[in-house]
């Protein structure tokens, strides 16, 4: 599982947990009009992708205090 923020125009950033695959699905939707639906450990989520302004996606290594 991937963590991802899927921010918006009008609303907060969105934390999900997704596959890879779906994620990689997400990306190249963006940009396009329409609905996508994206499926996360939760549930699922329906996206406007033209209210989707950017993804970000979480670095996966792990961290310990705060050293880098």
């Amino acid at each position: 599982m991937v963590q991802v923020s899927i921010g918006f125009q009008a609303s907060p950033p969105l934390g999900l947990r997704v596959e890879q695959a779906d994620l990689d699905r997400l990306l190249a939707a963006v940009g396009g009009q329409g609905w996508h639906d994206l499926k996360t450990a939760d549930g699922s989520v329906r996206l406007d992708l033209e209210h989707v302004l950017w993804v970000r996606v979480e670095n996966s290594e792990p961290r310990v205090g705060f050293g880098r």
